[in-house]
């Protein structure tokens, strides 16, 4: 029997042979184009890669998205497969063409596979692609997200929306409602997109969310010459991603959840000079400005500028329209404080976004008791003069600590006869010192005010953009770790950095420079001791 199959195929060889050139031994003149119509290229599906895979242009794009499935599992109508930006079709090839050693993205889940024997086998680092060896370092803290053509502006921010844990944490327990919802279906792919991210390791294609965003909102699809997508503006994309989240995202007693992790309350007064009449609104917002002028040199500066508003409206007194004066003071403070750096406006004899390269240097650790209203004050007095006790006290047992072991080691070089005259003196009182202090906090501690806000934030992300305009040029985010370390993501790479660094991204020319800053509160501590006298105080730590 195998002997006859293998004549067969012998026989099938020849003439295949003898259709291929003519008499004379040449190749027939339509072999060139059947050669052309086949080409190899590599498909990447999520972490997995499947290179050198062979494709028949002559052939259906269902023919291709068979072989597909037999080595992804993914059913055919299943399958997303993206080539040059659009959707390959089931019936022709279109605009989507691939060529020769170009790598195409599929999306879809496989059927579910067969239970299979474990794979736990021992690797070490040298065995591992490169890829993954590079990532290794950096794992714990995340993954990159690979540029798909001007995307810069959603992977940075979406960099810095994961580094909000009560965020993260909340969209985990998030359920997609039925029906045909945009809201709720961008909503599940960054619940999706958040899992990735929180896997670690080799930076992936965020295909899915990108889709997503563009079919909520069509405006991140926007293309130019030659139909390649254009740079959009990244906190255009902050602020719509979190208008989204606030819809959907909501906490264990049904409220929304961003409004109190990310909005801030403010109290708008305006006076009017003519008539004296007074204009008072509440509102709650979700991003401060921080305005730049010729005299802003510093954060704090331009976000008192953010605050005044100066506008036309109708007086009753006058029965005309007059100027109206004023600011804005905060009411409410949320838990993470993000500030546009106001560096881009419209500029109308070139038609775009300039940007405003003035150098404005920011803390990395803001304190805005001072843009709060009185009544908000007044509930910030008690937790900052706890939490200033509480540092006050941590200097001074590292005080005493310092002087146990100066000490210490003091008594070390003594001569005996000293040591034996007075044994328990000194070193038994800076032992109980130490106990005392190590015992934890007294009964005067203010359980109370544990975790409550006082006014300050320290920073915890930082969006920054290179270029001139904000439709062109590269944004990059920074992110503070838990453990205290910078990571800079620069789309697919990681890099580790410091303070200094990201104080540096202030301004001032064509570097990286700060356009939206993102503060974490900085509440009471537990064990704080309850503070003696703490009103009207406004403390400072």
């Amino acid at each position: 029997l195998k002997a006859a199959e293998l004549g067969a195929a012998q026989i099938i060889a020849a003439s295949l042979v003898l259709l291929l050139f003519d008499d004379a031994g040449a190749k027939r003149p339509g072999d060139a184009v059947v050669e052309m119509s086949k080409l190899k290229v590599n498909v990447k599906w999520g972490k997995e890669a499947f290179n050198d895979i062979e494709v028949d242009l002559e052939q259906s794009p269902m023919v291709f998205k068979s072989q597909l499935f037999t080595l992804s599992g993914v059913p055919p109508d299943r399958q997303k497969v993206m080539i040059k930006g659009g959707l390959l079709k089931d019936d022709e090839w279109g605009k989507q063409v691939p060529k020769e050693g170009a790598t195409i993205m599929l999306m879809g889940s496989a059927d579910a596979k067969p239970v299979e024997a474990p794979k736990d086998v021992p690797k070490f680092v040298e065995d591992l692609p490169e890829s993954e060896q590079n990532s290794l370092e950096t794992k714990a803290y995340g993954s990159g997200l690979q540029n798909l053509g001007n995307t810069c502006y959603m992977n940075s921010t979406v960099q810095c929306l994961y580094a909000i844990e009560p965020l993260r944490a909340a969209l985990t327990n998030y359920k997609s409602s039925a029906g045909y919802d945009l809201s709720a279906k961008l909503t599940a792919a960054t619940k999706e997109l958040f899992s990735d991210l929180q896997q670690g390791g080799e930076a992936f294609a965020p295909y899915k969310f990108l889709l997503t965003l563009r079919e909520k909102f069509p405006q991140f699809g926007q293309t130019g010459e030659g139909g390649t997508f254009m740079q959009q503006d990244a906190e255009e994309c902050w602020t719509n991603l979190v208008y989204t989240l606030r819809e959907k995202v909501q906490d264990g007693a049904g409220s929304s959840l961003p409004d109190q992790l990310l909005g801030v309350g403010t109290r708008l007064k305006l006076t009017c000079e003519e008539s004296g009449e007074e204009f008072q609104e509440d509102s709650k917002m979700y991003m401060l400005k921080c305005n730049i002028s010729q005299e802003v040199n510093h954060l704090h500066e331009g976000l008192l500028l953010g605050l005044k508003d100066d506008r036309e409206r109708h007086s009753e007194k006058l029965g005309r329209t007059a100027l109206f004066k004023g600011s804005s003071v905060l009411t409410s403070l949320p838990e993470y404080l993000t500030v546009q750096m106001v560096r881009f406006f419209y500029k109308v004899e070139v038609r775009q976004k300039a940007k405003v390269l003035r150098k404005v240097s920011y803390p990395l650790e803001l304190d805005v008791y001072d843009l709060c209203s009185p009544d908000l004050k007044a509930q910030l007095d008690p937790p900052r003069a706890a939490l200033k006790a509480w540092k006050d006290e941590q200097v001074e047992a590292a005080k005493r600590a310092k002087g146990a072991a100066a000490k210490s080691a003091a008594g070390g070089e003594a001569q005996a006869a000293d040591s034996s005259a007075a044994p328990a003196a000194p070193p038994g009182g800076d032992v109980e010192m130490s106990d005392a202090a190590a015992a934890g906090p007294s009964s005067s501690s203010s359980s109370s005010l544990e975790g409550a806000l006082t006014g300050k934030f320290e920073l915890c992300g930082v969006l920054t953009h290179k270029g001139r305009s904000a439709d062109s040029g590269h944004y990059v985010a920074w992110i503070k770790q838990k453990d205290g370390r910078w990571v800079l993501f620069d789309d697919d790479t990681l890099t580790f950095k410091k303070d200094e660094e990201i104080l540096a991204l202030c301004g001032g020319g064509d570097w990286h420079m700060a356009y939206l800053l993102l503060y974490r509160a900085v509440k009471v501590p537990a064990g704080a001791p309850a503070p003696a006298a703490a009103t009207g105080s406004g403390a400072t730590a």
